[in-house]
């Protein structure tokens, strides 16, 4: 069964202080995962993994992550073609308890991974970054913090950015093992798949730069 993308909706005010809890926890031990801030420069990091046809598993079927690490220790990427709802910024500011009245326009949120379901993410174009955020590589980094979120409502963000729930990350080997099942090839970080619109069409996109598998 081929995976068809959400259909954007807007969030209820009910459903407010749900996505709230749920985006972007701050200041609590534990929340962010720890290998965050590890070098970012190695292997498959900043470079788009994509799901083969030979994808086993639903939660990652024609799913394409960006890989914001990738070492010795394992891998830890986004999801950046599943879009799940649209809120307002003013909306969203407000389920963080921070004012929002002055606060414009709307953010998608994403569906990153299955992975720490409660910590949300920034994936960004890095011209503008805060001290917290990870700068990955070629442009792109990835901030877990809401007052990137208050940026971008406020139009002092970065250019581009997607706003993005959970994550995806492998254990030490565990991605190469998957690699080899061809389960997933990997693409240079082509901008357009990433920040780009028409999200149910970038795994096709994605499929036709397809070279050798790794």
């Amino acid at each position: 069964m081929q995976y068809r993308a959400p259909t954007l909706t807007k969030v209820k005010p009910r459903r407010l202080l749900w996505l709230a809890a749920l985006l972007l926890v701050i200041d609590v031990p534990g929340a962010a995962p720890a290998d965050l801030t590890a070098p970012a420069n190695r292997f498959l990091a900043g470079q788009l993994l994509v799901a083969s046809s030979e994808m086993k598993d639903p939660r990652f079927a024609e799913s394409i992550i960006y890989m914001v690490k990738h070492d010795d220790t394992g891998a830890l990427g986004l999801v950046v073609n599943k879009p799940v709802a649209k809120v307002t910024f003013d909306e969203l500011l407000k389920g963080f308890g921070i004012d929002g009245t002055s606060a414009k326009g709307e953010i998608v949120v994403h569906y990153g991974g299955p992975v720490n379901r409660h910590q949300g993410f920034v994936l960004h174009s890095d011209e503008w970054v805060l001290d917290s955020s990870t700068k990955v590589k070629d442009g792109v980094a990835m901030t877990a913090d809401a007052k990137m979120v208050q940026a971008l409502a406020s139009g002092k963000g970065p250019r581009q950015a997607l706003l993005i729930l959970g994550c995806a990350g492998w254990a030490a080997g565990q991605l190469e093992m998957e690699l080899k099942a061809n389960s997933w090839f990997a693409i240079g970080a082509d901008k357009s798949l990433v920040f780009g619109n028409e999200p149910e069409k970038k795994w096709r996109r994605a499929m036709d730069k397809r070279q050798i598998p790794l």
